[in-house]
Formats: structure tokens, sequence, C-alpha cells
């Protein structure tokens, strides 16, 4: 097996990376990362969310989010690849307001669930482009709802699990959940990449 030189998505420094039978036979991604960058990340203790809201996450964050750099959705694919392989439930990314995804030109929640190869659907939409980050904590818990459902869509009466990338003082996906309840859900997880 040949080594294949790449570079890490964060700091730029080559990656070695030999394929092995492991990887190819547990259908694992190949590291995009360098063992340095990845040990920035401060994992989570709980079961709601990946990692903790640190340095290394803010930086992480506004290169992905605020920078548009699309190739960052692969930089957390294999912990989402084992977070969501064996998930029966639907999973429902929070949705971007179309002025902001326009604005960002990718929707960030839909690109890391693709780069990790996670099925989703969408029922829901965004009905305010302002944004929660913008918001103190205390107009964020008096928010208006946020969210609607798609037109014709219909939502069954079963179990489905919310993603976004940050929780903080949950709003989001409080109004998400909210909606998906009233029509017709039969329960309503989440799951975060960051708990804030």
């Amino acid at each position: 097996m040949n080594k294949k030189e790449t570079h890490c998505l964060l700091c730029a420094q080559p990656l070695q990376s030999a394929p092995s039978w492991k990887t190819l036979l547990t259908k694992q991604f190949p590291p995009c990362i360098c063992q340095k960058c990845a040990s920035r990340f401060e994992r989570n203790t709980t079961t709601s969310a990946l990692y903790q809201y640190n340095d290394a996450m803010k930086d992480y964050l506004h290169q992905y989010k605020f920078l548009q750099d699309v190739a960052l959705a692969k930089v957390f694919r294999q912990e989402l690849q084992d977070q969501f392989k064996h998930e029966k439930s639907p999973i429902i990314p929070i949705p971007m307001h179309p002025l902001k995804q326009k604005e960002r030109t990718f929707s960030h929640m839909e690109e890391l669930l693709k780069a990790a190869k996670i099925p989703y659907f969408q029922l829901l939409e965004k009905t305010t482009a302002e944004t929660q980050s913008s918001k103190n904590r205390e107009e964020r818990l008096q928010t208006a709802s946020l969210f609607q459902l798609l037109p014709s869509v219909t939502v069954a009466y079963k179990e489905y699990v919310l993603f976004d990338d940050i929780q903080t003082t949950g709003t989001t996906l409080r109004h998400a959940t909210e909606i998906l309840l009233q029509a017709g859900a039969k329960n309503v997880r989440s799951f975060t990449l960051i708990n804030g």
C-alpha cells in the first residue's frame, strides 16, 4: 500500500497516511487533521454532544461558517459517522434561513452530515434570518418561534433526532422540537456537535 501525503485542513502541516486494512475493512475515513490539531478539541462528557466549546472549537467554527471553508465539514466526519451509524430515527438538521444560506454559500449542518455520509431529512424551515448568536441569553429565551414546517411536509408519529452545531441556551432546539411535536411527532431527541 502506498503512502499518500495530504495536509491537515486546520494547520496545513503534511499528513502521512498509509491506508491500512483496518481503515479499508471498517470503512473508516482517512484522517484529515493532524494529531496536534485533533488534541486541541475537548470531548464532551455527556451523550448529547461530541465536544465542548473551547478556543480550538471557536477557531474552527469561525473558519468553517464565517470564512466559508466548506472543506472543514470533513473534520468531524468519523466522530459523526460513529455517533449516527446505528441511528434508526430520521435525522433532521437545523435549517438555515435562505438569506443566510445564500450569504454563507452552503448549509453548514447539512454539509457536516454529507461529509459523514449520514442520511438526513429536512422537515423545517427557518422563519427569521436573525441569528441566535447575535442575542443575549434573555433575548434568546424570549424569542418568537424560529421555525415552521416546510410546505406539504407530513410529520409521522415516530421519533426524530434534531442535529445542530452548538447548543448554548437550547432555544433553537426547543423551538424546533415544539414544531415537530405539534405536527404529530411521537418524540424528539437532539444531538449537537458542540455543547456551548
